[in-house]
């Protein structure tokens, strides 16, 4: 993974998440780092990395996802324009541990960062021709400004911590 990939994402994280550079060996170490437990999470479709030697619980009913401090799930794609994280919607309810968690932890390849929307536009539409049916487009904690001042954190993650993991 190049700095010059990651930096600019990074810089559009800066202030709404905290993004961690990991690779495959120190992946666990990292992640570990950056959960707070209960933790829970989704499969990671990432060759060489998963959750099964963590401290994350991928096995859980919806009474445990309600009470983890902590959600991890795999990112698809990140905008470096904006620090905004693509999260496929999937049989495994990975938009729902990544909603409901006050902590979420997303794990982005590094080859999955696109420089800007028009670019990562063109990746989903290939995705979905291929046969994806929905993606969320998360940038930092959840905000609303219903009331006038903005608000973080009313309806879905308070922190949110992005893993980016170096491809081989």
């Amino acid at each position: 993974m190049s700095s010059e990939d990651v930096d600019p994402f990074r810089e559009a994280v800066a202030g709404t998440a905290t993004v961690h550079e990991t690779t495959v060996e120190e992946f666990a170490e990292t992640l570990e780092s950056a959960i707070e437990p209960p933790a829970v999470g989704t499969p990671l479709p990432f060759e060489g990395v998963s959750l099964a030697e963590t401290a994350v619980e991928t096995d859980f009913s919806p009474g445990e996802l309600q009470w983890a401090a902590t959600g991890v799930t795999p990112a698809r794609i990140g905008i470096g324009e904006y620090g905004t994280v693509t999260l496929p919607s999937d049989d495994a309810g990975t938009e729902l541990v990544s909603l409901y968690t006050p902590r979420h932890v997303a794990v982005l390849p590094a080859s999955g960062i696109e420089p800007d929307m028009k670019a990562a536009y063109e990746r989903l539409s290939s995705e979905f021709a291929e046969g994806a049916q929905t993606q969320v487009l998360a940038t930092g904690p959840s905000a609303t400004a219903d009331m006038g001042t903005l608000i973080q954190g009313v309806h879905g993650p308070h922190e949110v911590h992005i893993l980016v993991l170096e491809d081989r």
